[in-house]
């Protein structure tokens, strides 16, 4: 498994895919070795201990990685790769398209490459023009370098059928359902059970906390508003939600302490969910499965998750319409976070896995076949239209939903 930050899983979506699914795979009698990006300050440690870590049974390779946003990605995968053509797995799992320019190299070790292409990754404000030109060309690679695509939300399936003729595997990632989370956490937190509202996401433009924090701000909510998450490189974007923020508003930080985390969506009255070109979110189906009442972006992706156990928001208006509502009907949002566990017990980690596993068997035995040659059916690079609609992203990060994606049946 290449191309992530690793695990455990502290980050995002494709740590927590990692680690879930390494772990099952694992289980049921894979070898899994995850190439993991040292923190800072080990680079001096001994190379044998980097590489003879274990988690969960994974075996784990922690290289460094070029401490900059435009880089970190793209160099802790290229010291992967080459850790791994002297080792020829028998499959190699990459997550995100940004790193196909790196698939020849285990193509040409015969090693079976399988891309999890992620979201649409060119929409995301703070790549400008050059970042985003260089994911539309990623997205071509991955569809003409990879045995086998890899989407987690119909959306990004019907993109990828859509712009290149690719087909790709839908599969999309767990949820935990959790009863009876107990609340002793909140104390520390000064914090009651169904008597604030929450946002966990990574401070970035697409997932709209500043958004949500100035509808809060516009709202006769009485309840404070919990905020937890930063990011890497986003200082101007955490400055900007911390202005729009009022004296209701508790900013946290980053929490990795998971049982915290758990309570924190377990007990609060709503969770909104800004996340808008990622595709399927864990942390929207973290919540779902311990029963929050969820008000989440109005985008294709999260309307597949959600369906129709939340209720959606585009402006700061509608957040502080929908938080307002809220806390007139606390019981209505009770039994909304109930429907939406139901609706969570649909994404099941152990389903996830052992489609991997399939997955990953069938590219392993197959002869190699011809692939996509990855020419868009569409605009070749990104168009007028979509770069104007990315950076007026950048100023009020109002996406349009991500192309047309009918639901069509498996």
């Amino acid at each position: 498994m290449i191309g992530t930050r690793g695990v455990p899983a502290r980050y995002g979506g494709f740590e927590t895919c990692v680690e879930e699914v390494g772990a099952r795979l694992v289980q049921r009698g894979l070898d899994v070795m995850v190439y993991c990006r040292a923190v800072p300050g080990a680079a001096d440690a001994d190379p044998a201990d980097r590489i003879g870590a274990t988690h969960r049974g994974m075996r784990l390779v922690q290289l460094p990685a070029m401490r900059t946003r435009a880089l970190e990605t793209l160099s802790h995968t290229a010291l992967s790769v080459v850790h791994q053509v002297v080792r020829t797995a028998d499959v190699a799992l990459v997550f995100n398209a940004a790193n196909a320019p790196l698939l020849p190299v285990l193509r040409a070790r015969r090693i079976p490459v399988i891309t999890h292409v992620d979201g649409l990754e060119w929409r995301r404000a703070k790549w400008g023009p050059t970042g985003r030109r260089y994911y539309r060309a990623a997205e071509s690679l991955a569809v003409r370098w990879s045995d086998a695509l890899i989407a987690d939300a119909v959306g990004i399936r019907d993109y990828y059928d859509q712009e290149f003729g690719a087909p790709t595997e839908l599969i999309s990632y767990g949820a935990p359902i959790l009863t009876d989370t107990p609340s002793d956490g909140l104390a520390g937190l000064d914090l009651e059970p169904g008597r604030y509202h929450l946002v966990v996401a990574r401070f970035e433009p697409e997932n709209h906390v500043e958004e949500i924090v100035e509808g809060y701000k516009r709202s006769g909510s009485t309840l404070p508003l919990v905020v937890v998450g930063s990011a890497p490189y986003a200082d101007e974007y955490t400055r900007r939600v911390q202005q729009a923020a009022d004296s209701r508003v508790r900013l946290l930080g980053g929490i990795w302490d998971q049982g915290l985390l758990d309570q924190l969506y377990a007990h609060s009255l709503t969770y909104l969910h800004g996340h808008s070109v990622g595709g399927t979110n864990p942390s929207l189906l973290r919540a779902m499965g311990v029963g929050a009442p969820c008000l989440a972006y109005d985008v294709t992706f999260n309307r597949e998750v959600l369906r129709g156990t939340g209720r959606y928001f585009r402006t700061p208006d509608d957040v502080a319409r929908l938080l307002e509502a809220a806390e007139d009907d606390p019981a209505g949002e009770r039994a909304r976070g109930l429907a939406a566990r139901e609706r969570a017990a649909d994404y099941d980690w152990d389903d996830v896995a052992a489609s991997y596993e399939e997955l990953c068997r069938r590219v392993a035995h197959q002869a190699r076949a011809p692939r996509p040659n990855g020419r868009r059916l569409r605009s070749p690079e990104v168009s007028p239209h979509d770069q104007a609609l990315a950076e007026q992203a950048g100023a009020d990060q109002s996406f349009p939903q991500p192309g047309p994606a009918p639901v069509r049946e498996a």
